[in-house]
């Protein structure tokens, strides 16, 4: 085996091997090789990547070599976790997010009878993304759960409060979902131009 495969199959077990990573012995076992060569390209590789100004770094942590991102770039990778975006949310999980920005607080059987569908799966994908939460229990039977947008909601789509959200002055009526959400689509498609503007 030349060292160039060596290299390109320790990558390959790099991505593999995820953020439990591999060691030094576990390479030398896998491509049958000798430690100390199976250490020599681990290293090489890992200088390949500085030196390339890679997206990645080899980085060894507790005896185990494994890929990493790069710190600097960690603003993009938390855009990319939170951003609600129309191909990370669902037209149902966007319906329920502006039902809950616009009626905030409202409990989930309330949501359900302005969207005419059940929307638990709404509710949780929204919850875990931080985009909704709990925000307390209403004065009813059973004492439902109220939901309220978060600050990462406003943060997503560029608010410096609740206060700024599109106005719906042209409603005709309280249920106009329609035109709800497309003022919540607009206000994100708003915020991505300005922020594609603003990159470097």
């Amino acid at each position: 085996m030349d060292y160039k495969t060596l290299k390109s199959i320790i990558e390959g077990l790099l991505f593999l091997s995820g953020d439990e990573g591999i060691s030094v012995r576990q390479v030398a076992e896998i491509t049958e090789q000798r430690p100390e060569l199976a250490a020599g390209a681990l290293e090489e590789l890992k200088e390949d990547y500085v030196a390339q100004e890679r997206g990645l770094q080899v980085v060894q942590i507790a005896g185990n070599y494994r890929l990493a991102t790069l710190p600097d770039h960690a603003h993009y990778f938390e855009r990319l976790a939170y951003s609600p975006s129309r191909s990370t949310l669902s037209q149902a999980a966007l319906e329920t997010l502006a039902i809950v920005a616009y009626r905030q607080p409202i409990t989930r059987v309330e949501i359900e009878e302005i969207r005419g569908v059940k929307s638990e799966r709404a509710i949780h994908t929204l919850n875990n993304k931080d985009l909704i939460h709990e925000v307390g229990r209403a004065e009813a039977v059973g004492r439902p759960i109220l939901y309220g947008t978060t600050k990462s909601f406003l943060e997503s789509f560029g608010l410096a409060s609740l206060n700024e959200l599109p106005e719906p002055s042209n409603f005709e009526s309280t249920d106009n979902l329609e035109e709800e959400t497309q003022l919540l689509f607009n206000k994100l498609d708003t915020q991505m131009t300005f922020e594609d503007i603003e990159k470097p």
